[in-house]
């Protein structure tokens, strides 16, 4: 089986989970905890080298004042439970808006901690037009290279996306890293993101092994 460098991956339906099971709709971002610890220990025995969860975008700063601080927090748990593995973590996103998480700001420089190993980047109040600012500021974009692209991004330390997975069954990016995703796979599990099961993952893995890898080649 052909096994991907890097995975992307969009963990949706925290809210749709939440009301169905009769909660709140910001209690579900609770329940995705556990989902992100368990893949990231599957892509690690996999040999996965790379993967990148979505966390919050600026978009949805638009919502509800209680879902933004719920889905604030859980970012912040989850950063902090894989602090506490084998990984070499970094925290992306727009660090200077208020809305950033004061408590992530050490992890925008990544930081490895025990053995370190797989790399895992965590996207926090991401925007896609945040990270190519640097790009449309450029006096002289109309010369740039594809590896002065890459330079240029504000998640240049991310490598390009091999296979994104997403939750929820919609079939969209939602802005996942643009760059990075313009060749990637993307498979779509229709269960929402706090009913993840591995085989979700293994399934994934089965369907990225069929398919032809030309990257526009």
């Amino acid at each position: 089986m052909r096994i991907p460098n890097h995975i992307g991956i969009i963990p949706d339906g925290n809210r749709r989970w939440a009301k169905k099971a009769g909660m709140s709709k910001e209690k579900g971002y609770d329940y995705g905890l556990k989902p992100g610890l368990e893949l990231f220990k599957l892509c690690r025995e996999f040999g996965i080298k790379e993967i990148t969860y979505y966390g919050f975008t600026t978009d949805n700063t638009k919502r509800p004042a209680v879902q933004i601080e719920a889905f604030k927090k859980a970012c912040v748990d989850a950063v902090k439970m894989l602090s506490r593995e084998d990984a070499e973590l970094l925290v992306i996103g727009n660090y200077k808006s208020p809305i950033f998480p004061e408590e992530l700001k050490p992890y925008t420089i990544r930081r490895k901690f025990g053995n370190g190993g797989i790399k895992v980047n965590f996207l926090v109040n991401y925007g896609w037009h945040w990270d190519l600012n640097n790009l449309l500021k450029s006096e002289n974009n109309d010369r740039v290279s594809k590896k002065n692209l890459m330079n240029l991004l504000c998640s240049c330390d991310i490598s390009r996306i091999d296979l994104i997975i997403r939750w929820g069954g919609r079939r969209r990016l939602s802005g996942f890293l643009p760059v990075q995703s313009v060749y990637s796979d993307f498979y779509v599990v229709d269960d929402l993101w706090p009913d993840f099961k591995p085989n979700h993952f293994y399934d994934a893995l089965k369907w990225y092994s069929k398919q032809d890898i030309t990257l526009g080649g």
